[in-house]
């Protein structure tokens, strides 16, 4: 997973690369604020791309007496920083810029360089998501494109895969009030364009940033798969009763279980090793991303029952 997160990634800098460069050249020649904004946000995409890069590194350091669990949380922590910096650097810079040109309002000179810079930007972060979105496609399989976004635990590749359709919107605003603003000629169009573009900034990022909290403060698995933890101990017929299966996400792949079960009274350990090596499997197989089980086990003289809470 670690692998195609960084192809998505290396697609999307080597983007966003050429496209700041060819926003702010466009910039200078025209006079255009969102066009400025369009440069400052691939700008940011870029050294977003990079930092992400740096999480995927460090969340595969070696677990250590400090980090008994490894390092995986670091993907999430640089994932919010990630969101953080969209919205401070990206969104904010482009609503000031907007305000600011709104107020001060200007005519754009030089015009076929933004439908020239656009188009290909369009083209090039077309291509950028397009492989995001193929990185992407394994996680998603049948579900809605947001529903899997939310599901899904791979920062990394959601924050290139919302960036990427992010840059591809804002193309899409900016190229439409340089066109507005071309043929009727009313400044003001440039303004309400860069500032679209950083209410769009700020709403994914907060988006971003929400979903990657989450992770940071603790999230579990989904009731789904703690269903299915469910049904694989209720199957099992050593096991009497059990609690709520816990969990926690170390990682996008790496999750921690804990269960609370109570055996039949006549197991030896052997039977009961054998039973607990069974359930591991069947919840691994089920369940991927599960990579550390601990279960505490008693026996008790009672009869097959369904979850305690």
């Amino acid at each position: 997973m670690a692998g195609a997160s960084k192809t998505a990634i290396y697609g999307a800098i080597a983007a966003n690369s050429a496209i700041a460069v060819s926003k702010f050249v466009a910039a200078f020649f025209t006079g255009s604020s969102a066009m400025l904004s369009e440069g400052i946000h691939s700008l940011v995409d870029t050294g977003n791309g990079i930092l992400l890069l740096l999480g995927i590194r460090l969340s595969k350091r070696p677990a250590d007496t400090s980090h008994p669990f490894g390092h995986g949380k670091e993907i999430f922590f640089w994932s919010f920083v990630v969101a953080i910096l969209i919205f401070a650097l990206g969104g904010g810079i482009a609503v000031y810029e907007g305000i600011r040109h709104l107020l001060h309002p200007r005519q754009l000179a030089n015009v076929q360089w933004n439908y020239v810079v656009l188009i290909l930007a369009m083209i090039f972060e077309g291509f950028a998501l397009r492989v995001a979105l193929k990185q992407f496609k394994p996680q998603r399989r049948n579900k809605p494109f947001l529903r899997a976004l939310k599901d899904s635990k791979d920062s990394t590749t959601i924050a290139v895969v919302v960036e990427d359709t992010a840059a591809l919107i804002g193309l899409v605003i900016a190229l439409v009030s340089v066109f507005l603003g071309h043929v009727t000629g009313w400044p003001y169009f440039d303004g309400i364009g860069s500032l679209l573009i950083g209410l769009l900034l700020i709403g994914v990022s907060f988006f971003f940033a929400v979903e990657c909290k989450a992770l940071l403060v603790g999230e579990g698995l989904s009731q789904r798969n703690v269903d299915k933890i469910n049904s694989i101990l209720n199957e099992e017929p050593r096991i009497a009763r059990y609690h709520r299966p816990l969990s926690l996400y170390f990682g996008p792949n790496e999750v921690l279980v804990n269960l609370d079960v109570h055996f039949i009274d006549d197991l030896n350990s052997a039977e009961i090793e054998e039973t607990i090596d069974r359930v591991e499997a069947a919840i691994k197989n089920e369940i991927p991303a599960v990579n550390r089980i601990y279960i505490e086990a008693e026996r008790i003289k009672v009869k097959k029952l369904q979850i305690s809470s």
